[in-house]
């Protein structure tokens, strides 16, 4: 999800696998069941996955959208042990890892996915359906009909800065263009693979007289800046933020607000400021890989992140739950941290499938001769 660090290494070195996990017996009903329903109700789920007792995930750093809290509670609640690899991984090398590890034990079992890499994914045929319990509470316009991915968590794209480095913190992209930021403006990892940076880049198109179905001017915008010296090609993360490599950084508003609060008493007043120009907003979506070597235990896990524990989970880690309108509509969201999200003016708007499409093809094609 976050930068650019491609698993070829990871999977070249691994072990083969001793065989297809799964594959018979009560193996076999986990992996074809496409709802709680299947197993026979939640308890049977449970007992399931237990006797799997583990769960392989990837590309999920603990301080992004409190992914590390949500994890530990999981493996507290159930007794089976989250194994995380590779947390600072792009979406790009999930949909790799679960291609080049088909039949391996080593395969991710769940994927958290930028929404372009979970609809492409879905068509490639890499998906199990499966719908959880909360499925009618989900948006129809945030899911896929057949189950294949729907979407969890969202955020807004905001501009974090460093205020003890910088004296006027940018509020909007066009600031960002000012020779007062030289050197100092980075996105979150590469926009061809991170979902963040691809949504830093939407919303700088938005800003530009661009749309959906026009990502041209986002890149243009960071052609301009790259030239000007005002962008640098470091992808920011918590450690380059504390050292002050990164004193504005253009990322989701659940982890710049995360890194304000990290930041408290480190000589960091990081501030977050959702761009007025360029209002964007994307969720991502979970899936679970048809060939997971720990079916149950994967839908499990679907079924934890979608209660309200989970969601309420996310809204801790400042993200914006895909269920927070009916929690809200029946009182079941946490209003105190409710009250803690970054203001935000407007209604988001989504891009249509195709609009993704084309933009994720116009970065592929475009990005790295307009930085060059």
């Amino acid at each position: 999800m976050l930068g650019a660090v491609v698993l070829t290494t990871v999977t070249a070195c691994g072990a083969a696998p001793e065989g297809a996990a799964g594959a018979t017996g009560e193996g076999a009903k986990s992996a074809t069941a496409a709802s709680v329903k299947d197993f026979g109700g939640m308890d049977a789920l449970v007992k399931a996955a237990k006797q799997e007792g583990a769960l392989h995930v990837i590309a999920l750093p603990p301080d992004w959208a409190n992914y590390g809290e949500l994890i530990k509670t999981f493996e507290t609640k159930y007794g089976i042990k989250v194994e995380s690899e590779n947390p600072d991984a792009a979406s790009a090398d999930e949909i790799a890892a679960v291609k080049s590890r088909k039949g391996q034990k080593r395969a991710p079992d769940v994927l958290d996915l930028g929404i372009a890499f979970a609809r492409s994914g879905a068509e490639e045929g890499l998906f199990a359906p499966y719908k959880v319990e909360a499925w009618d509470k989900i948006p129809a316009a945030q899911k896929d009909e057949a189950g294949r991915w729907y979407n969890d968590y969202g955020g807004y794209v905001s501009i974090g800065c460093d205020a003890k480095r910088i004296p006027n913190c940018p509020k909007t992209f066009a600031d960002l263009l000012k020779p007062e930021y030289k050197g100092k403006v980075a996105l979150n990892g590469n926009p061809t693979k991170s979902g963040s940076a691809f949504g830093g880049v939407y919303a700088a198109a938005l800003a530009g007289k661009g749309s959906f179905a026009d990502i041209q001017p986002g890149i243009d915008f960071f052609g301009t800046l790259k030239k000007n010296g005002n962008f640098i090609p470091v992808e920011s993360t918590p450690a380059t933020v504390e050292k002050g490599e990164t004193p504005i950084s253009i990322d989701w508003d659940y982890l710049n607000a995360g890194y304000a609060d990290q930041f408290k008493g480190k000589g960091v007043d990081w501030q977050v400021a959702v761009p007025t120009d360029g209002v964007y907003a994307q969720f991502y979506s979970q899936a679970v890989n048809k060939d997971a070597p720990h079916p149950a235990a994967a839908r499990l896990w679907m079924e934890f992140l979608y209660s309200t524990e989970g969601q309420n989970l996310w809204l801790k880690g400042y993200a914006r739950p895909v269920l927070l309108p009916a929690m809200t509509a029946d009182g079941s969201a946490d209003k105190t941290l409710l009250a803690k999200l970054p203001r935000v003016e407007g209604t988001p708007a989504f891009p249509a499938s195709a609009e993704l499409d084309k933009a994720k093809a116009t970065l592929a094609e475009k990005w790295d001769k307009a930085l060059s």
